[in-house]
């Protein structure tokens, strides 16, 4: 039998949260007009549906190009990592997958419709977050992930030492 490669690992978890991702997405822009917003707990939680034609936070607005150039680079990069790296834990190659089908993900929006489809609106007290998306939670929560485990690494490797 054939054991599965991490670089194997990593991206069926980044195809099946890609899929994830680009499905809620379909479902946004069918049920909701551009700008058309849907409060689910008032004065806290919305779907809001909106295009985001810059990075986080909107940097780099009507920059689609620039970011897609600079997707790309992210994904060798990150592409050539996993397939050098042989030991990672099974929680870094699900943050790392959660990663790939993330920036994917809105990379798919980038080239389709020029900008990201975002819709998750939070507001806390008058102020508003901006709106992001499922794709985004996969990159912040994977990174936030990534960063934990390798910091458990280096702790455990630090215990062997003493």
């Amino acid at each position: 039998m054939k054991r599965i490669s991490n670089k194997e690992k990593i991206y069926s978890y980044a195809a099946i949260l890609l899929l994830a991702d680009q499905f809620i997405k379909i479902i946004i822009r069918s049920k909701l007009e551009l700008n058309q917003e849907i409060t689910v707990i008032p004065h806290f939680f919305s779907l809001y549906n909106t295009v985001n034609t810059g990075a986080a936070f909107s940097f780099f607005s009507n920059q689609t190009v620039l970011l897609i150039i600079f997707t790309f680079v992210v994904i060798f990069f990150l592409d050539r990592y996993i397939e050098r790296e042989t030991n990672f834990t099974s929680l870094s190659r699900l943050s790392l997958g959660m990663i790939m089908g993330g920036i994917m993900g809105n990379l798919i929006d980038r080239i389709i419709f020029h900008g990201v489809t975002d819709y998750l609106l939070f507001i806390f007290g008058n102020k508003a977050f901006p709106v992001f998306n499922f794709a985004d939670i996969l990159i912040t929560v994977g990174v936030f992930i990534y960063f934990l485990d390798c910091l458990r690494d280096i702790y455990r490797k630090k215990k062997v030492m003493e």
